[in-house]
């Protein structure tokens, strides 16, 4: 929401000064200017990344719009969750969560959380590992290690799409000056006609640069840099799950696992613990 009002505030301010200054607002209407850097960009996208990172662009920029999900609602969700399996774990032993972990999407233990299991990766990051804790035989610090490698590749393709869009903005005041390049080779070609015409195309080669700067400074640059902290936030968000987790593993009762996950919550969407007990009671836990 924060970021489509970003938006009309950085279209607002160019759009009203330009009128402020008395502008004819239909001289920076150039179709052709802006096909020629907004394709020649799109263009640049596609050679340089294979298509699963062209989806991810279109997916990242649609969370911009939407914000990020880490609030705190969405930790107190995940602390709650965190609690009411591991006391599932310890009343029932891990052999009764297996067929849970197994099969997460008809489990009705995950049922109840949409979040988790709307959110594929998270998913299976958490059942890969209390399926790790059901077959045994694996040292505390190797899960760790493993719950560490796994988020490490999972950051290393967040980063992706975000250098991906990255680059195509620090490519537009260069395709810009292309742009407006082209237009001055159409003005030469006008020389001799009427100073009207030739005005008219020399102002829509200047309408090219102008196009160029304010889309890489203006839109697409924060937009990657939005993209980037949504990938961090999800990257916290995933170290919080991955705190509990090897604190259950270590024999910590559910409550002070849940605690030690709530500790690795960043403080401006943490949880109080007493906001995390009355959670943890009202859906079961002790």
């Amino acid at each position: 929401m924060f970021a489509i009002i970003g938006m009309l505030v950085v279209l607002g301010a160019v759009v009203g000064g330009y009128l402020l200054e008395h502008g004819n607002l239909m001289v920076l209407v150039q179709p052709a200017e802006l096909l020629i850097i907004g394709g020649s960009a799109v263009g640049t996208v596609l050679v340089a990344n294979p298509l699963p990172t062209i989806i991810a662009i279109l997916h990242g920029a649609i969370a911009v719009l939407k914000g990020s999900r880490c609030n705190k609602p969405f930790y107190l969700d995940t602390l709650k969750m965190l609690n009411e399996v591991f006391v599932f774990v310890r009343k029932n032993s891990l052999a009764k969560l297996e067929p849970e972990v197994e099969e997460p999407e008809k489990s009705q233990l995950f049922s109840k959380y949409p979040n988790l299991v709307k959110d594929h990766h998270t998913l299976f990051f958490f059942c890969d590992t209390m399926r790790m804790l059901v077959t045994g035989g694996i040292a505390n610090h190797d899960l760790n290690e493993m719950m560490e490698l796994d988020l490490e590749t999972h950051q290393h393709e967040a980063a992706a799409p975000v250098g991906a869009l990255t680059s195509m903005a620090d490519s537009l005041p260069g395709l810009g000056i292309v742009a407006a390049v082209l237009g001055v080779v159409i003005t030469m070609g006008a020389l001799g006609g009427p100073p009207e015409e030739i005005g008219h195309k020399v102002a829509a080669a200047l309408v090219g640069t102008f196009l160029g700067i304010l889309l890489c400074y203006g839109f697409f640059g924060p937009l990657a840099s939005h993209m980037a902290k949504i990938n961090d936030a999800e990257h916290q968000y995933h170290h919080c799950l991955r705190v509990g987790l090897i604190s259950f593993a270590k024999g910590s009762p559910p409550i002070i696992a849940a605690e030690f996950a709530r500790r690795a919550i960043p403080g401006n969407v943490r949880p109080s613990f007493k906001e995390m007990e009355k959670a943890c009671k009202g859906g079961g836990g002790a």
